[in-house]
């Protein structure tokens, strides 16, 4: 069977999976531009304090960073899984949904440090807690970590079809008729 016709049988076997895969490619680009839009516009004045912004912050730099690949990266795949070549490159789209999933991953958990430490401090180090001089600051932070968060399992989700798409082409592995006799 050649790569065009096993391409073929994939996409007209699995009609709703290439649909739900468009479909979650292009939710993620609205999600990912209002996490960027909340963390950039982000920013609070404290009288005694001073002020506080997106930019004191690398790990909510990181995040913007990360959204922003997120979003130029599932648009380009959503047009592309529409386009033939691309669609018989299965092992693109898993290898790069894998890296753009472990992305999303390790810039959600430093936002979620960083939330962590400006609602309950470190005494160890005596930094007090910051949300209850900048509550605004904290809530716009939650919802854009919120909006992160259902990115990030849309791209499980496109991780997990992916990984479909490109196993599924293989036949599984053969057992010897020695170890299938030991197994029963």
């Amino acid at each position: 069977m050649s790569t065009n016709n096993i391409a073929e049988s994939s996409n007209t076997q699995n009609p709703i999976l290439k649909l739900l895969d468009c479909s979650l490619r292009v939710s993620v680009i609205p999600l990912s531009v209002a996490t960027i839009w909340l963390t950039v516009t982000n920013k609070q004045d404290n009288s005694i304090y001073g002020d506080v912004k997106f930019n004191n912050l690398l790990g909510l730099k990181y995040m913007v960073c990360t959204c922003a690949i997120c979003a130029a990266y599932a648009l380009f795949a959503a047009i592309a899984s529409w386009i033939r070549y691309f669609v018989t490159k299965a092992w693109l789209f898993f290898v790069s949904d894998q890296i753009v999933a472990y992305l999303m991953v390790t810039s959600g958990a430093a936002v979620m440090e960083i939330l962590y430490l400006a609602y309950n401090g470190d005494q160890k180090i005596t930094w007090s807690e910051a949300c209850s001089s900048y509550g605004k600051f904290c809530n716009k932070m939650k919802v854009a970590l919120i909006l992160h968060a259902l990115v990030l399992c849309c791209f499980i989700v496109l991780a997990l079809i992916s990984a479909y798409r490109a196993f599924s082409k293989f036949d599984p592995p053969f057992l010897s008729k020695q170890d299938n006799e030991e197994r029963t």
